[in-house]
C-alpha cells in the first residue's frame, strides 16, 4: 500500500509562489507517474500537472502552463508542485496521486483522475487578492 502526503500549502497573496511536496511511502516510487489535482470549492476535482516515472514527460492543464512546474527526487521519494504568479483562482486544496501501472502510463492516462491508485489527504492553498 501507497502512502501520499502532501505539505507546502498555505495562504498568499497574489502573484506570489509557493511549492507543494508530496511523500510517497511504500511501494517504488520511481516506477510510479504522479499527478496533481486540485478541487476548488462547489467544483469538480481538476488535472493540475503530472509527472511521468520518466521525468522528462510532463503535462500540465492549461491554465497553469508557464507558471507550474511539476519535478520529482526519486531519491527522496517525493514529487514536487512549484507555483509561480498564483491567482485567485488557483484556490484550491491540491492532491497528488500515483498511478503505479508503469506499463502504460503515458500522456493521456497523466491527465485522468482514473488513472491513479493512490490518493493523498490533499493540502489547501488560498490566494488572497
Amino acid at each position: 500500500q501507497v502512502q501520499l502526503v502532501e505539505s507546502g500549502g498555505g495562504l498568499v497573496q497574489a502573484g506570489g509562489s509557493l511549492r507543494l511536496s508530496c511523500l510517497a511511502s511504500g511501494g517504488t516510487f520511481s516506477y510510479y507517474t504522479m499527478g496533481w489535482f486540485r478541487q476548488a470549492p462547489g467544483k469538480a476535482r481538476e488535472f493540475v500537472a503530472g509527472i511521468h516515472w520518466n521525468p522528462d514527460l510532463t503535462k500540465y492543464t492549461d491554465s497553469v502552463k508557464g507558471r507550474f512546474t511539476a519535478s520529482r527526487d526519486n531519491a527522496k521519494n517525493t514529487v514536487f508542485l512549484k507555483m509561480n504568479s498564483l491567482n485567485p483562482k488557483d484556490t484550491a486544496v491540491y492532491y497528488c496521486a500515483a498511478d503505479r501501472k508503469h506499463w502504460k502510463a503515458n500522456r493521456a492516462t497523466m491527465s485522468t483522475a482514473s488513472s491513479y491508485d493512490f490518493w493523498g489527504q490533499g493540502t489547501q492553498v488560498t490566494v488572497s487578492s
